[in-house]
């Protein structure tokens, strides 16, 4: 039997998870006339529909510390510092592998990032369509740019030059604002000679 202040502890601690969640759920709300991502005015409209379904999706979110689980719209969910997959990942692995030379190495550690990158993205891909009951492919073409800004890989600007055709003709251009990789390397104060986009390039492609 539980005395009655391990009772009250139990009750309070409960309200401050359920307080913290509110205000999760809150910062994860787009304000009227925001949006995720930036389109040519003509697919606007698609992508509007689109950031009101993702929105949708993670209204659901539930945290619970006490049993180690994220979850959103029943799907579990993890936080991962950003920098761990990205500078510092590659940072050790080029120390890993070292005896083969800085390049190859880099290359080592790029290539594991973006195809784990793109295997991630994929099925990602595969999940929200089907939780989201997707089916038109610009309703799921939509729907992945602004997942993408919802999950904190970064900011989608999608040039006029594209052509969103479901069909052999399609191709998309876009820059990836404020990516999650490029932004680990701007803290640490480091420059790097090549693209360090791996994982929103694995991601995306995914």
């Amino acid at each position: 039997m539980i005395d009655q202040p391990d009772t009250l502890s139990l009750l309070k601690r409960i309200e401050d998870l359920e307080a913290e969640n509110q205000v999760l759920r809150g910062r994860f709300h787009v304000k009227p006339g925001d949006v995720c991502v930036v389109v040519p005015k003509e697919l606007r409209p698609h992508f509007d529909a689109a950031e009101q379904t993702v929105g949708e999706y993670f209204k659901h979110l539930k945290m619970d510390p006490t049993k180690g689980t994220i979850e959103i719209n029943d799907q579990r969910y993890i936080l991962v510092r950003a920098s761990a997959l990205s500078k510092d990942f590659l940072d050790t692995v080029q120390n890993l592998y070292a005896d083969r030379g800085e390049q190859a190495a880099l290359a080592i550690g790029k290539n594991f990032l973006f195809d784990i990158a793109h295997v991630i993205g994929m099925n990602d891909a595969k999940n929200f369509h089907s939780k989201m009951n997707l089916s038109d492919p610009i309703a799921r073409l939509s729907a992945g740019p602004v997942l993408f800004a919802h999950t904190g890989w970064a900011f989608v600007d999608i040039s006029g030059e594209s052509n969103p055709e479901p069909n052999e003709n399609f191709v998309l251009f876009y820059t990836h604002p404020y990516s999650f990789e490029a932004d680990s390397w701007v803290r640490s104060g480091k420059r790097s000679d090549t693209p360090v986009c791996i994982m929103n390039a694995g991601y995306s492609s995914g």
